[in-house]
């Protein structure tokens, strides 16, 4: 038989980890081909590129944001090839498995829950007598009706052969996201997430998941991602992996892993602040909410006063960056509720905030109390909630607007200085300047046009200028410090209107030249001065702001110098150089 394991990652740089375990567990038995695209790629160019492999089996992997894509796939291969067997798996099909046997029937089979074993047995019937009744795991259709197998016990994992060792991937690895799990299952029993429906957390061959990182890394891995749903629920066993990834590290190797924050000992944020190379780990935690009815209601065991710790000691560290996860929509959490929430987690100053909104996944217990918290949703993927008895559509969609402008002008960090300020200075709180700028942005049907990155600078400008925003001059200063301090090399054409005039500028210039130790901390000639540098007016003392982080209101001039080797600016003020004197002003 022809094999093929299939699945539609959400970008090109990601790979799918189910569909390897597939084939090597399937292996010798069966020689399984992978075959991943993207959900961007074009329908008929996937079924087209399956069709030109001749299978006699095809298995897709399903996923929230895979499924309706997928199914796109399937219905038109239904068509044009008659009799190839069509298996599908993954979290979004092992629920309601009825209903997509119902819904799809192009497709032959459903394995649910965990494939690898039930998948290779699969495959002997199919090869053999076609006794499906002896496939544990499996869902299909006989004679009109569903038939749903019983569900079979737990692969040991430890016994797991690897899912690395492929040599079609090598030449993928340093430019891809490389998924690793060293358990699974979960502690803990999240009523909006499919993993607290597995209980218990069960581990793999700890030897065996070091020999593959070293593998990956000797074949080039940049970007290694742990999808343990608790990483570090063992503190000893999240110490030795720590300590073996920083001893195994290669240059620009970064490792990612998700993190539940208030159960990490303070010893091992020490231990990781004083061990870990800048860079090298990565860190994901899921707050979601800091209300604390709604987390009973979920089924949330979380203290935020631990977390809040935990996130702070990182940061304070300076070795880690961390992104933290927020959901809008959860149980009792209203409009206001949830601008609390925001306000209490953005005070941490994550790297990375990703405010994400409610989606009622097949299977988890939140769904199926749906009518009891009066939520209505999607009726297909990614199932996101519409309203519930707290909040309505029009919540949403502000909060939504919120969303927008978090990750423009936060998680892209073009601006953090200027986002900082505002956030404390010019607002109540710093929901209220991504909700109030959100909303401004949605009315200029920003939203709908695309945009350079001068543009973030000029909307932000527009939007303190016409809303009247307290200190917007000295944020739009601030502005211009983070556009000139982040740029490689020096603008050819300003977005600020407070342009020194060239006058003022070439006395400021001839002032410079006079300053022999500011020329030798430039190390630059008359020539190169004019060429890689360039002078800017700010509305408070730029001195005070670099030596002290204050904000005294007060006009003063800069140099900006431009490294024509690496381009990374350096802002020097001129406020040692006789300004009234060389100006006139």
């Amino acid at each position: 038989m022809k094999i093929i394991a299939s699945t539609l990652n959400a970008k090109y740089i990601h790979t799918n980890l189910a569909i390897r375990y597939l084939k090597a567990y399937a292996a010798p038995d069966f020689d399984v081909e992978l075959a991943e695209y993207t959900i961007k790629d074009p329908t008929l160019n996937i079924v087209t590129d399956l069709y030109n492999k001749k299978p006699d089996v095809i298995g897709f992997s399903c996923y929230i944001w895979n499924i309706e894509e997928t199914i796109k796939v399937i219905e038109i291969l239904r068509k044009i090839m008659p009799d190839v067997k069509i298996v599908l798996g993954g979290p979004e099909v092992s629920y309601d498995v009825i209903h997509w046997l119902k819904r799809l029937p192009e497709i032959d089979f459903i394995v649910i829950g965990e494939g690898e074993e039930t998948f290779k047995q699969l495959l002997h019937e199919l090869k053999g007598n076609m006794e499906m009744e002896n496939v544990l795991g499996i869902g299909y259709m006989r004679e009109g009706k569903p038939v749903i197998n019983p569900v079979r016990t737990k692969i040991d994992l430890r016994e797991m052969p690897s899912p690395f060792r492929f040599k079609e991937d090598i030449p993928h690895l340093s430019k891809r996201v490389i998924y690793i799990e060293t358990s699974r299952g979960c502690p803990f029993s999240c009523q909006f997430c499919l993993s607290s429906i597995e209980v218990g957390v069960r581990y793999f061959n700890r030897e065996k998941i070091k020999e593959d990182i070293r593998y990956l890394l000797d074949n080039g891995a940049k970007t290694i991602k742990f999808v343990d749903r608790t990483f570090n629920i063992s503190r000893s066993y999240a110490m030795e992996m720590f300590q073996f990834l920083i001893d195994e590290r290669r240059p620009g190797t970064v490792f990612q892993f998700e993190i539940t924050g208030d159960i990490m000992r303070p010893e091992v944020i020490d231990f990781l602040n004083k061990e870990a190379p800048e860079g090298l780990f990565r860190f994901e935690i899921g707050v979601q909410s800091t209300n604390d009815l709604t987390n009973e209601l979920v089924k949330r065991r979380q203290n935020f006063e631990k977390l809040t710790r935990t996130v702070r000691m990182v940061k304070e560290g300076g070795k880690i960056l961390q992104h933290l996860d927020l959901i809008a929509g959860l149980p009792e959490e209203d409009y206001d509720s949830f601008r609390k929430t925001f306000n209490d987690v953005f005070t941490l100053e994550p790297e990375e905030l990703q405010l994400g909104f409610l989606k009622m996944l097949r299977g988890t217990g939140l769904r199926i109390s749906a009518k009891h918290f009066g939520y209505t949703y999607m009726d297909y993927s990614p199932y996101e909630i519409l309203g519930n008895n707290v909040i309505d559509f029009e919540d949403i969609i502000r909060i939504k607007q919120v969303e927008d402008v978090l990750e423009k002008y936060w998680n892209d960090h073009r601006m953090d200085r200027t986002v900082k300020f505002l956030t404390t200075k010019s607002f109540e709180t710093p929901f209220d300047f991504f909700q109030e700028f959100g909303t401004y942005w949605e009315e200029q049907n920003w939203s709908r046009i695309g945009h350079q990155l001068e543009d973030l600078f000029t909307r932000l400008k527009q939007f303190l200028s016409e809303k009247s925003i307290e200190h917007s001059d000295l944020a739009e200063g601030l502005m211009k410090y983070d556009y000139l301090i982040n740029r490689r090399y020096k603008p050819r054409k300003a977005w600020w209107g407070d342009i020194v005039e060239r006058k003022i500028r070439s006395k400021l210039y001839e002032a410079i030249i006079e300053e022999a130790h500011l020329m030798r901390q430039l190390n630059l000639n008359e020539r190169e001065l004019y060429k890689h540098t360039q002078i800017e007016i700010f509305p408070f003392c730029i001195q005070t702001y670099q030596q002290e982080g204050k904000i005294m209101p007060q006009s003063s001039y800069a140099l900006i110098h431009y490294e024509p080797t690496d381009g990374s600016p350096t802002i020097y003020p001129l406020d040692s150089i006789n300004i009234q004197k060389k100006t006139g002003s």
